[in-house]
């Protein structure tokens, strides 16, 4: 048996609660999956704690948008990773880049500071870097386990060859992730070498809402707001089986 990993990004605790039933070995518990992720509700925190057993990471993104912080979203970032640490994460993922494309040093040392023995993910911000094998060893320095990526490309499946590169190159773990699923999960574990995955495994499922008006919606007015996605357990687990149907 292959020794290899699954996350999935989940977008609250019904989500979390399917990627344990279907097999995961931990979640990324995020809020605003349509930002690519934000800091989720302590409430969140602490239910998915409670529900799972298998592994709770979260991610610390104190908005959408890009990786360029401030001063003041550093220091929110300091107390959600405070936050998360003491509703029992078991890791958190986050990434802070300068204003020229590189690794923030900086502003990750406090962040690792704050994180303390707390494993740390670098998340997709390194997809955004502009020399990804100088941040590749930066993040090594920096202490951090684990780098989420699509080796810079929309997709993992179409980031294979800088996957491919970081995992020989690396001596953290190189995880991939954004848009792998059942149908190349195996294609990217055989062609890259990467023994970690991230996905989602998300279906749309019609709100029970007998009455909605037209004329009001929330955000964006293109959005399907009389449907709601969360993970689905079968997903989950068709997509762990296929990553190992190459022999």
């Amino acid at each position: 048996m292959k020794d290899y990993k699954f996350e999935v990004c989940a977008n609250g605790v019904a989500s979390c609660i399917a990627a344990q039933e279907g097999g995961a070995d931990r979640v990324e518990l995020c809020a605003g999956i349509p930002e690519g992720g934000t800091t989720p509700s302590v409430g969140g925190i602490r239910l998915a704690r409670k529900k799972l057993d298998i592994g709770l990471n979260v991610i610390i993104r104190s908005r959408g948008g890009d990786f360029l912080y401030t001063e003041d979203d550093i220091r929110e970032m300091i107390e959600d990773i405070h936050v998360a640490k003491g509703e029992g994460a078991d890791g958190l993922v986050f990434g802070c880049l300068n204003a020229e494309g590189d690794i923030d040093i900086s502003a990750m040392e406090k962040l690792m500071q704050a994180a303390g023995d707390t494993p740390v993910t670098f998340h997709r911000a390194f997809d955004c870097c502009k020399d990804p094998i100088k941040a590749l060893h930066e993040i090594e320095e920096l202490g951090c386990v684990r780098i989420l990526t699509s080796g810079q490309q929309p997709t993992a499946e179409k980031g294979i060859s800088l996957l491919k590169q970081l995992q020989q190159e690396a001596n953290l773990i190189i995880m991939a992730g954004c848009g792998v699923n059942e149908n190349n999960i195996a294609r990217i574990a055989h062609e890259t070498g990467v023994r970690e995955f991230h996905f989602s495994a998300r279906e749309a499922f019609p709100s029970l809402m007998q009455y909605r008006n037209p004329d009001v919606y929330m955000g964006n007015p293109d959005a399907e707001e009389d449907t709601i996605m969360v993970t689905s357990s079968a997903k989950v687990k068709a997509t762990i089986e296929k990553a190992f149907s190459f022999p």
